[in-house]
């Protein structure tokens, strides 16, 4: 923290471990164009380094020099000549009018389009709608600007200079013209793109730790540019599927893209599902199924069933139905196999499947008075459950999967290849591979084995003490109290957590998810309760069955509690 507080530059030196990082992990796979960058930015001007930081961490890559004051920098007219020198920056660029909008404030626009006291009052995507209109029609008069036959796609082509947009404005504007660059430098560094330059400093805040992971230089995201270039290739067919381009261009692009690597084709497959969920929404059956059928991501094969009985193709459902059943892919797929056989087998005229009914939960029932103010069903249970010798705890999902991170802490973070590759993991980039486990199964069988010899206490509060605050995938620091962790551990048998955290590493995803609303502990007797509490109208979810089922076949204590409100007494 001190850092940030001290160091006006401290975003600079940021970007400059960022270069640094690429260049010692990624030196093979860097462009020459690449190199010369990192090369270049170290013999710049520290004033013309820091301002081109600064331009490439804001959003956009369109500037007024207006809205360039920084104090640690000055005068930003000395600073930015350097980089104009470059190329890395150009001033008064060429911009559509999108562009434009995004640049300027209402007032501009209004001096820009001599607009009238009516569409001055417009909202600004309203006024640019109209002025698009506008645009469309004036260069249909001069057809002889443009070439082309759709003025619609002429004007959305249609650029100048920004001095050509607004002559009147005597303010430099900038562009960035190496933000492609740039991106690919931090998605090389993060193997994603939804973290960005704001993680340096929140960890330098303090506001985020991570466990500093010792992995080696070789250990990185990607292993090809090839790699690199089918990530970029992908989040352009992200980025066009989620602005509503249409779906047939979406995966014709899509199909280009080979990936090269398992972790580039899981992200691929998982793209592919919601481009057939998307399908599914707009009831085109055919091609949700094209794409269901040729995706490999957990799901796919049950959302293929279901969009074959929608297009009332029961044979074809039921053949994929029964090759499923064979060898499903996880406890959901199995659960909803069960759910789709009856109604199959009676459309197609065949005889009933026998249903296996599992154990039931016990229940309780519960009329309490209508709460006044705000309040959530849980809570309510909740207050009006606890004892003083018998507390009961919100958790949800959070306590069996905090003390499961706990003891398997050192599981998680081992350095494997291709899991950590920079310091700002929340945790292994394969977390939900298939092989997970098995890639770690030395350190997960000795912390299984901490629980058969009763050390299992002692590693969890010494690891709960040494990490507390760590960025963790699976324990909720802010939820987990100490007084909490005690009572867990002294009323939790060690039986009952191994049985828990084995169902989560079958299925991380699927399975980390579905816990109980409530626990309630008898310290006194070193027991304890678990409760889902449905409101009035509501229902158990899927994964909370499959949780109810579990603990219910291995003697695990829950519940299920239903409230109804009634009258407050008088």
């Amino acid at each position: 923290m001190r850092q940030v507080l001290e160091n006006p530059f401290y975003y600079l030196d940021n970007f400059r471990q960022l270069a640094n990082w690429i260049y010692q992990r990624y030196h093979d796979l860097l462009s020459p164009e690449e190199l010369q960058f990192i090369a270049q930015l170290t013999e710049l001007p520290q004033t013309a380094q820091a301002l081109f930081v600064r331009m490439v961490i804001r959003k956009g890559s369109l500037f007024r020099a207006g809205k360039l004051h920084y104090d640690e920098i000055g005068d930003t007219q000395k600073a930015v000549a350097p980089l104009l020198a470059l190329g890395w920056v150009e001033r008064d660029p060429y911009m559509d009018i999108d562009q434009l909008f995004d640049l300027l404030q209402k007032s501009d626009i209004a001096v820009i389009f001599s607009l009238s006291a009516s569409e001055k009052a417009l909202r600004k995507p309203d006024q640019l709608a109209l002025l698009r209109l506008r645009l469309i029609g004036h260069l249909s008069q001069n057809s002889g600007q443009v070439s082309g036959q759709d003025p619609e796609q002429e004007a959305a082509a249609f650029t100048q200079r920004f001095s050509a947009w607004h002559p009147a404005s005597d303010e430099p504007v900038y562009q960035i013209t190496n933000q492609d660059l740039c991106d690919r430098l931090r998605l090389m560094f993060f193997g994603n793109f939804h973290q960005d330059w704001s993680e340096f400093v929140l960890s330098d805040l303090g506001i985020y730790r991570y466990e500093q992971v010792n992995f080696s230089l070789a250990s990185r995201a990607f292993g090809t540019r090839r790699d690199v270039d089918d990530y970029m290739a992908l989040q352009r067919c992200r980025e066009l599927f989620f602005n509503a381009a249409p779906v047939t261009d979406v995966l014709q692009e899509l199909a280009q893209c080979s990936m090269g690597n398992d972790w580039l084709r899981s992200r691929r497959e998982k793209f592919l599902f919601q481009i057939g969920q998307q399908l599914e929404k707009t009831k085109d059956w055919e091609s949700a199924f094209t794409v269901y059928s040729g995706c490999s991501y957990p799901g796919a094969r049950l959302r293929s069933i279901r969009v074959l009985e929608k297009s009332a193709r029961s044979e074809a459902a039921f053949a994929i139905m029964r090759e499923a059943q064979e060898a499903p892919e996880n406890d959901a797929e199995r659960q909803q196999l069960l759910r789709i056989a009856p109604r199959l087998n009676r459309k197609l005229g065949l005889a009933k499947t026998p249903v296996i009914s599992a154990a039931p939960a016990l229940r309780i029932d519960l009329s309490l008075p209508f709460p006044a103010g705000e309040f959530f069903v849980e809570g309510v249970v909740r207050d009006h459950l606890t004892q003083p010798d018998a507390p009961v705890y919100y958790v949800e999902n959070t306590l069996i999967n905090s003390l499961f991170g706990l003891l398997c802490w050192e599981a998680i973070f081992t350095p494997l290849p291709g899991a950590f590759f920079h310091p700002f993991h929340r945790g292994p980039v394969d977390l939900h591979s298939a092989d997970f486990r098995q890639r770690r199964a030395p350190e997960f069988a000795a912390s299984m084995a901490a629980l058969d010899s009763g050390h299992y206490r002692d590693r969890i509060r010494q690891i709960y003490a040494e990490k507390y605050g760590i960025q963790s995938p699976f324990v909720v620091w802010n939820l987990l109290t100490g007084e909490l962790l005690e009572l867990a551990l002294s009323c939790i048998p060690a039986q009952h957590l191994k049985l828990a955290f084995e169902r989560i590493l079958l299925d991380i995803k699927s399975n980390r998810n579905g816990f109980p609303d409530l626990i309630q502990f008898w310290p006194a007797e070193n027991r304890y309760c678990m409760m889902e509490v449905k409101g009035p109208g509501d229902r158990l979810q899927d994964n909370q069955k499959r949780w109810i089922d579990y603990c219910a076949g291995h003697q695990m204590p829950l519940t299920v509690c239903y409230v109804q409100w009634c009258e407050s007494s008088p």
